[in-house]
C-alpha cells in the first residue's frame, strides 16, 4: 500500500521506538502515543502524551481514523481501553505479545497451535502472570478487531541496539572486557537459543501493517545453540580469549542464576528439560527475515558502550563477581 497513517501505542524506547523509526523512514505518517516520562520517540514521528492507565486517554485519538496501530503494552486494562476506542477508527490492530504465553518449554518444537496459559481477567499484572496478562492481550484486540483485522506476534527475546536488560549485550561485553585469561560461560553448549534482532522485528512489524497480514505468528531468530550463540558473541567482540565452562549444577550452587537479573548469565536456561525450539516458519513465509546473529551481537556491543552504569545491567555478572567465581572454579 501508499503511505500509512500509523499509531504506535507506545514508540519511545526499544522495539517500539524501532518500528516507530522504520516506519517513517519509509515515508509513514507516524503517531506514537506514551508518557514519555523515560524517553521521547523520535523526531520525525508525531508524539501524544498520555497514560495509558487512566480510563478516556485514547479518546482523542479516536477521533482520528488509523491504517493500523502497533501495541506492544502487556498491561490488559490499557489493552481493553485501547481497542474498545479505537476499534471504529482503525483498520488493522497488530499486538505484539510474547512466546511466554506458552508454559511447557520442555516439549520439542512450539508454535502458533501450542496451548498456552490461561487469559487473566486483571486489568493490571506482574511480572508473575506477565504471559497470562498478555493472553488477555490477546483476547481483548481479536473480540474487538476479529481475526480479519488482528495480528498477533508472539516474540521470542528480543535483542540488538537499545537492549537495556543486558541479555543480548553482555556476552559481546564480556568477551570484549574479560577479567582474566578466560570468561566464565555455562557448560550448556549443546542448549537451544534462540534471539531475534529488534532491528529484523520492526521492520517485519512494518511490513505487516503495510500488507495486512492478519493472523497469529511466532517471531524468533533461528534456533541455533548456546555454544555457537557465545562463538558469535565472542568474534562480534574480536575476542582473544576462551570460555571457562563451569556445570550447570555448580553455577546454581554458587548463586548464579540463569537467563536476568543479578548475578545471572543471560542466554543460558539453567533447566536441562528446556529444550522447545520455536517454529517460526509461519512468521518467515509472511516475510520476517533475520540478519546473522554476529551482527546482532555487534549491534549491542556498540549499544553497551555508550552506557555508563556498571554491570549487571539487569543481566549479568559483575566483574567482581566474574573473577571471584573464575578463581573459585579454577583454583587459582
Amino acid at each position: 500500500m501508499g503511505k500509512m497513517k500509523l499509531l504506535i501505542l507506545g514508540g519511545t524506547r526499544f522495539l517500539g521506538r524501532t518500528v516507530a523509526t522504520l516506519a517513517a523512514e519509509r515515508g509513514h505518517d507516524v503517531t506514537c502515543a506514551a508518557r514519555g516520562l523515560t524517553a521521547l520517540p523520535p523526531d520525525s514521528c508525531r508524539f501524544v502524551r498520555l497514560d495509558r492507565d487512566l480510563d478516556g486517554a485514547v479518546d482523542d485519538l479516536a477521533r482520528e481514523r488509523w491504517d493500523a496501530v502497533v501495541d506492544v503494552a502487556r498491561q490488559p486494562g490499557q489493552v481493553r481501553r485501547a481497542v474498545r476506542a479505537l476499534e471504529p477508527v482503525t483498520d488493522a490492530y497488530v499486538f505484539v505479545s510474547t512466546a511466554s504465553v506458552y508454559p511447557d518449554w520442555t516439549l520439542d518444537v512450539i508454535d502458533e497451535s501450542t496451548p498456552t496459559v490461561e487469559a487473566t481477567e486483571q486489568d493490571t499484572v506482574g511480572v508473575e502472570l506477565y504471559g497470562e496478562g498478555k493472553v488477555a492481550c490477546e483476547h481483548a484486540v481479536l473480540e474487538a478487531f476479529g481475526p480479519s483485522r488482528t495480528t498477533l506476534v508472539r516474540a521470542g527475546l528480543i535483542g540488538g541496539p537499545g537492549d537495556a536488560s543486558g541479555r543480548s549485550g553482555y556476552w559481546p561485553w564480556r568477551f570484549a572486557h574479560p577479567t582474566g585469561a578466560r570468561v566464565l560461560v555455562p557448560d550448556a553448549y549443546e542448549q537451544i537459543s534462540q534471539l531475534i534482532d529488534v532491528r529484523d522485528l520492526a521492520s517485519w512489524l512494518v511490513t505487516v501493517c503495510e500488507q495486512r497480514v492478519a493472523g497469529t505468528f511466532l517471531a524468533d531468530g533461528p534456533a541455533t545453540s548456546l555454544g555457537d550463540a557465545l562463538t558469535q558473541a565472542a568474534a562480534a567482540a574480536g575476542a582473544s580469549v576462551d570460555g571457562e565452562r563451569a556445570s550447570e549444577e555448580w553455577l546454581l550452587a554458587h548463586d548464579v542464576h540463569a537467563w536476568m537479573g543479578p548475578r545471572s548469565l543471560p542466554l543460558w536456561l539453567g533447566d536441562p528439560t528446556m529444550r522447545a525450539r520455536f517454529d517460526t516458519s509461519t512468521a518467515v513465509q509472511a516475510g520476517l527475515a533475520c540478519r546473522p546473529l554476529r551482527e546482532t551481537f555487534e549491534a549491542a556491543l556498540e549499544y553497551e558502550l555508550t552506557r555508563s552504569e556498571p554491570w549487571p545491567r539487569g543481566a549479568g555478572l559483575s566483574d567482581a563477581d566474574e573473577t571471584s567465581l573464575l578463581a573459585e572454579l579454577t583454583g587459582r
